[in-house]
Parts: structure tokens; sequence; C-alpha cells
């Protein structure tokens, strides 16, 4: 799953207040780190219960464990879907369609063919031919893929990848795990995506997250901050995952579906606001492969989201576009 992490608390406290205790659970997942903040009137943590949500996601979508779900299929293995893989494959679906096929999690082949993804396709050291690209997009298309039964249609030797989207799934299912227990305050974060919802008790204010600054030395500093009140946010960005050729240019890791070449974008970073977090993790990465006239339109058809754009311009200085009121 993505491994970026855009975003840091600014908030953690271990108080009591009142009635309600302030549980904090962290650690590592999917390759990348979680935390998660909630209030509760009891002593239960919920620490077991969490931990199984993330391993019955991590069988289904993993593509670096070779027992998943999605691992044996890529693999051409008749195995049935759970319902975890239905739901993340409907919500694809659903934005394959809103952006255009800008967001396609069946770009697996050339993801790997560029060197981002678990398995290496060719060399690196291999140059890139457009007939090649054309051989591969063959088995590219959302379109061609659709569930019968229990079983995934799909092209043979094709490769479906959910890491741009499965850690925002995972923070609904445990946001969703959190408010069927009755809890009402709580922030779920999984490498930088967010579900929150209420309030910080303890602060008597709302969640406040930071925003980072796109930087490439590796560094990290705040860019801004936010408020987060019962909404989902998500960032994706370029700086930090990238591959540099014998010829000293740089690719993206975000493939562009359309034209199966990593992005060639002065866009740096994009944070998305959602009311649910799969959908932000998914628009978040989708809007790296449209240039800013195409994202001020799609948010003008698309008022239920926000965004923040930042970029970098032909001065190589830092610019910004806030859309749809982000802040």
């Amino acid at each position: 799953m993505k491994n970026f992490f855009t975003l840091i608390f600014l908030s953690l406290t271990f108080i009591s207040c009142e009635n309600e205790r302030l549980i904090s659970l962290k650690g590592l997942i999917y390759g990348t780190t979680y935390n998660i903040q909630f209030y509760n009137n009891s002593n239960e943590n919920y620490s077991e219960k969490i931990d199984s949500i993330f391993k019955v996601i991590d069988n289904s979508m993993s593509t670096y464990k070779s027992n998943s779900i999605i691992s044996k299929i890529n693999n051409n293995q008749d195995v049935d879907v759970d319902n975890h893989f239905k739901n993340v494959l409907s919500v694809s679906k659903k934005i394959y369609q809103k952006t255009n096929g800008r967001f396609d999690p069946s770009i697996g082949l050339l993801v790997n063919y560029w060197g981002f993804g678990p398995e290496k396709y060719r060399s690196n050291s291999e140059a890139k031919t457009d007939d090649q690209i054309i051989s591969l997009f063959s088995k590219v298309g959302l379109d061609k893929f659709k569930i019968v039964g229990n079983k995934l249609k799909r092209p043979l030797d094709s490769y479906i990848d959910f890491n741009a989207i499965a850690k925002g799934y995972a923070v609904d299912e445990i946001a969703n795990f959190l408010k069927n227990n009755r809890i009402d305050n709580y922030l779920v974060e999984i490498g930088g995506e967010i579900n929150a919802s209420g309030t910080n008790v303890n602060k008597n204010k709302p969640w406040v997250i930071a925003i980072d600054m796109p930087r490439f030395d590796g560094d990290r500093s705040i860019y801004s901050t936010l408020e987060l009140n019962n909404i989902s946010l998500a960032s994706s960005g370029t700086y930090r995952k990238f591959k540099i050729d014998s010829d000293g240019n740089r690719y993206a890791h975000i493939i562009n579906p359309l034209s199966g070449y990593p992005s060639k974008t002065n866009i740096l970073s994009v944070t998305v606001k959602a009311s649910s977090c799969i959908e932000a993790d998914a628009y978040a990465t989708a809007l790296h492969t449209m240039s800013i006239d195409e994202i001020i339109e799609f948010f003008d058809k698309n008022q239920e989201i926000s965004s923040l754009v930042i970029l970098e311009n032909e001065n190589n200085q830092l610019e910004e576009l806030v859309l749809n009121d982000f802040y």
C-alpha cells in the first residue's frame, strides 16, 4: 500500500477528561505508521479488534503478500473475492468514471513496468519503448474488470493494484467500527490518510493536523495547519517517491493511466477532503495526472469535495491552489 506520509499530528494527549479517557494506539502497518486516537468512557481500547481489521484487509488486498486474495488473482489463480475486495472495486469503478479514467487500479502492469510496484516487470535499466507500453495497455482498463458471483473476471495476465486506495478504505473501516461502538470523538490516521469525528475533548477544539511542506531533501517541515471535524482527508505527493534514470530524468511514482507513462507535472502535493477517506485517497492520486485547468474544471463539477494543491511555478517557487473552500 502507498507509503508516503504527508500529515503530522499536532495534538496528542493522554489526559483523562471527566468520564471519558483518551485511548491512543500507534504502530506500523501496510509499510507505514498508524495513529488512532479516540475518547471512551470505559477501559476498552479495542486494540485486538482493530488489529483484526488491519489483518483481514491486508489478506484481501496486499500485493506484497503472496497469499493475499489480490496476489492470487494477479497470479491467475482461481480464488473467491471477499466483501472488502468487492467494496474497494466498487468505489474504484465510481472514481474511475468520475475522473474519466484518471484513477485506474488496473494499471498495475504499468506501475511494475516503471519500477514503482511490488514486482519488477522488466529491468529498470532497459529502455522503455512505446511498443512495450501499447502491449501492456491491452490488459489495462477498469471497465474490463467485473465481479461475477464471487470471482473477478479480467483479462488474463492483467494486474490489479489497490495500493492507491486501500489505506483510505482501512481508515474508513476502523472509523465505522468506532462509530458502531458509540464512540463519537476520534481521529484515525494511516500513513497520512485521516478520518476525524467530533472533537479533541481535552482541548475542547476540533482535531488539528499539519500538512507537510513539499521537500525533496527528505527533511520535514509544516506548510499549514487544518482543523478537521466529521470529515476525511488524504494526501498524495510526487516529491518523495520517484526514480532518476541514467540521463538524470526524474520520473514520478504516479502513472498516468491515459498515457502509460509516469506523470510529468509541476504539482508537488495534493490534499483532498471528502466524506469518506477511500474517495479522498483515490482523488488525491487521480489529480496528479490532470493539468491545472483540468483540476479547476473537475472541482467546479464536484462541489462536494475540496482540495489544496501545492505546485512549483516556473521560478521554482511554491504556489497553492485552494479549491471549494478547503480551509
